[in-house]
C-alpha cells in the first residue's frame, strides 16, 4: 500500500521539526499511541491500539529515523507485531519546506501488512490510513498553536 500527502502547519519550520523528534508529542498527537520510548539515537519503541472495521489490535514495533537532514527531511522506517491480527511494516519519508510564517510537510509512504489485517481490504485500509494521518496533522497544527515560540522567553 502506498499513499502520501501534503498538509500545511501553522508553526515555524524549525518548531515543526522539533515537534516530529518530541516523542511526549507524538505520543498525543498519533490516534491510538499508548507509548513512544526512545530506545538510542533515532530509535523507538512504540505500541499502538487500532481499530480498523471490525478488527481491533495493539500493536508494538520498532521505529528508526534514518537519512536525517536536520530541520529539513528524514525517513521513518517501522515494523509492528500486533499477534494474532497479523503484522505492519514500512517507511515514510518526510520533508519539511517555509510556507511563509507556516510549514508544509510533505510524505509519501509505503507499508506492508499480513495477517487477518490484510483480510479487511485494501480501500477500507486506504481509507483508514487517510483518516490516521489527517487526526494527526490535526491534532499536531492544535499542538503547536497552543505552545509559544521556540526561542522566545
Amino acid at each position: 500500500m502506498d499513499f502520501d500527502g501534503e498538509h500545511r502547519i501553522d508553526a515555524p519550520r524549525l518548531r515543526v521539526w522539533q515537534a516530529l523528534n518530541d516523542p511526549a508529542l507524538l505520543t498525543a498527537c498519533i490516534p491510538g499511541c499508548e507509548k513512544l520510548d526512545p530506545t538510542g539515537s533515532g530509535t523507538y519503541t512504540a505500541t499502538v491500539a487500532l481499530r480498523v472495521g471490525a478488527l481491533a489490535a495493539r500493536f508494538s514495533g520498532i521505529l528508526t529515523l534514518t537519512d536525517v537532514v536536520e530541520a529539513r527531511s528524514y525517513t521513518l522506517k517501522g515494523q509492528g507485531q500486533g499477534g494474532v491480527a497479523g503484522f505492519v511494516a514500512g517507511s515514510a519519508l518526510v520533508a519539511l519546506e517555509d510556507d511563509g510564517e507556516a510549514t508544509v510537510l510533505r510524505w509519501k509512504a509505503a507499508g506492508e501488512i499480513g495477517g487477518r489485517l490484510a483480510s479487511v481490504g485494501g480501500r477500507l485500509l486506504h481509507g483508514f490510513a487517510v483518516k490516521t494521518a489527517n487526526e494527526f496533522f490535526s491534532r499536531l497544527n492544535t499542538k503547536l498553536g497552543s505552545q509559544p515560540d521556540c526561542g522566545s522567553e
